[in-house]
């Protein structure tokens, strides 16, 4: 086998295609504290009107809107070469779907906003479909008819399949991310602040397994003491050209 790559995805790969970041100088939590509420699941379970208030508010995000980047189809080019074991994101936008990566190697370590469920009985919904009907259902509930409850409606509560506060991360992801970024020839995080854990801890994992490791942010991080290489260059640009050499230094794999 050729030379294996995984990679750990943050927000700063999408501020390229339009959606702004969390976290950064000015992130969306950065100017407006106060909206981390709209991911809290205690409070969505809860208070219909905090959950009509974070429909809303996720109906509209530029992630609908957004599609990919130049950054997220040079993954697609590395997937496509052989080269790509995992691609671990933290981002909920779908992106890396739409960019062309394969769901053998997404990772989708915070959720997708892509899909939604019932938290009662685990009927799927494609969140754009309960989008479009938001003007006149603001706080979605389950219609799947329960045969045995005569046939009613399920009526249990609809969240998108992002991660909230105070829920766990999709099963058996963080397990298999650890495994694949120790494995890997090399492990790249790309636009990722390296603040939100347990998705941060996959640094030190790779670096304790002795992966080479290059981290591509364009502000500092924790850990790039760890990394073998440091860009410091906008990812649309750095992201593309990393791609297409480690291509070319390893053709025919």
């Amino acid at each position: 086998m050729g030379k294996t790559i995984a990679v750990l995805t943050g927000a700063g790969i999408s501020t390229s295609a339009g959606i702004p970041d969390f976290r950064g100088p000015d992130g969306v939590w950065t100017k407006h504290p106060d909206q981390t509420s709209v991911y809290d699941l205690d409070l969505f379970m809860s208070d219909r009107e905090a959950r009509e208030y974070s429909w809303r508010w996720q109906k509209e995000s530029p992630v609908w809107k957004a599609h990919p980047g130049v950054a997220h189809k040079a993954l697609a080019r590395l997937e496509k070469a052989g080269m790509l074991t995992l691609l671990a994101t933290q981002n909920f936008d779908a992106l890396h779907e739409k960019a062309g990566n394969s769901s053998q190697v997404i990772v989708n370590l915070h959720g997708t906003i892509g899909t939604s469920h019932c938290m009662k009985c685990g009927q799927e919904y494609r969140t754009a479909d309960i989008m479009e009907r938001l003007d006149q259902e603001p706080d979605p509930h389950c219609r799947k008819r329960m045969p045995y409850q005569g046939n009613m409606p399920c009526g249990g509560i609809i969240k998108t399949d992002v991660v909230y506060f105070g829920q766990a991360l999709p099963e058996g992801a963080m397990e298999k991310s650890m495994k694949l970024a120790s494995s890997a020839d090399e492990f790249w995080v790309i636009g990722s602040t390296l603040e939100v854990f347990p998705a941060a801890s996959l640094v030190p994992v790779a670096a304790q397994a002795g992966v080479p490791i290059t981290i591509m942010n364009l502000g500092q991080t924790q850990y790039d003491s760890l990394a073998t290489q440091l860009i410091h260059e906008p990812i649309e640009e750095a992201l593309p050209r990393l791609v297409d050499e480690t291509i070319a230094r390893n053709p025919g794999q």
